[in-house]
């Protein structure tokens, strides 16, 4: 998977303060969603209120545990824009009906790791005896659609398993104490601990191989999209820059590790895997007609139903907003 992408290169500063100052904005304040244990280099700018200072406005950040909780807090107007939302929830709640825009793309990273229990004697070689067994997988989400791939790819009969529903944390727990057989899980602190008792079903290696992996986007309410189209330009120029001026030293990492919530070496090791691409080649590889971006929201709108329509989801991919 991993080849398809461009690794970041150099971002052009963009006049994020002029344009924050010039523009007529609706809003007076902005929240944001993101992700606990998700190291990221624009955490530096929530941290140093950048956002604030640019876009001219309170913005204020909110945690969730998962993609799914993002949707649900945009649909009740308690969040306009989700930072690195999962593809997987960003779809289903497209192929809901639901009024969302993919706006931007987070970052790309290996797909989200499957552990199964030590001791099973499991691994990618006799995936099928997992069939009959209890997995812990958060559903609709990136996770998931990398639960869904990888039995898939290996050819796991994923009916004759009981799947259970669980953040994960809840499914790291349920893995150390035995209540499933395999958990899929995303976060450092969470894969940390399933790793401790638990091995990934496939390798990074197998992965690559097998074309799986995972990007977040960076989704929207139409609502807001439509009525504070600079403020959301103003916050993807803030973004971009801060992914531009992300080096990873120490001071850099100790502060985002400290908002993450996670240690310094649990989130270099975390944030190594991933790569946040200018908005020059967001544009180029991933919007349009034939960009990834529709192109895997298609796939995923498939594997999680088979009544996906990816006409209605190519619709609500728009580039417009990166400058």
């Amino acid at each position: 998977m991993k080849n398809i992408f461009k690794k970041v290169t150099t971002l052009v500063a963009t006049t994020v303060t002029l344009a924050a100052t010039s523009a007529s904005y609706a809003a007076d304040s902005v929240n944001v969603a993101f992700f606990l244990e998700w190291g990221t280099p624009n955490q530096i700018s929530k941290v140093d209120k950048a956002y604030d200072d640019a876009m001219g406005v309170d913005v204020n950040w909110t945690d969730f545990s998962t993609g799914v909780q993002m949707t649900e807090a945009m649909l009740a107007g308690d969040i306009d824009i989700a930072y690195s939302q999962g593809l997987a929830p960003f779809v289903t709640a497209i192929q809901q009906g639901h009024p969302l825009k993919m706006v931007g793309v987070a970052m790309v990273y290996e797909a989200n790791d499957c552990f199964v229990k030590n001791g099973l004697g499991i691994d990618s070689s006799n995936a099928s005896e997992l069939e009959g067994k209890t997995v812990a997988v958060p559903l609709n989400t990136m996770a998931d659609f990398a639960f869904k791939s990888y039995m898939n790819a290996l050819n796991v009969d994923m009916s004759t398993m009981t799947i259970v529903d669980q953040a994960p944390a809840d499914g790291a727990k349920s893995l150390a104490d035995g209540a499933v057989d395999m958990a899929c899980i995303f976060g450092g602190n969470s894969s940390k601990a399933a790793g401790e008792v638990g091995t990934p079903i496939m390798t990074s290696a197998q992965k690559v191989e097998m074309g799986i992996g995972s990007f977040d986007v960076i989704s929207v309410t139409e609502k807001f999209a439509t009525e504070n189209g600079d403020l959301l330009r103003t916050f993807l120029d803030v973004t971009a820059e801060a992914n531009a001026a992300w080096k990873a030293t120490d001071a850099q990492l100790a502060k985002v590790a400290a908002d993450a919530g996670m240690s310094v070496e649990d989130v270099t090791s975390q944030m190594a895997g991933m790569i946040f691409m200018t908005e020059a080649d967001q544009l180029k590889n991933y919007f349009g007609k034939d960009g990834i971006a529709a192109s895997a929201a298609a796939a995923l709108g498939t594997l999680f139903s088979d009544s996906s329509d990816g006409v209605t989801i190519a619709k609500t991919i728009d580039g417009s907003f990166l400058d």
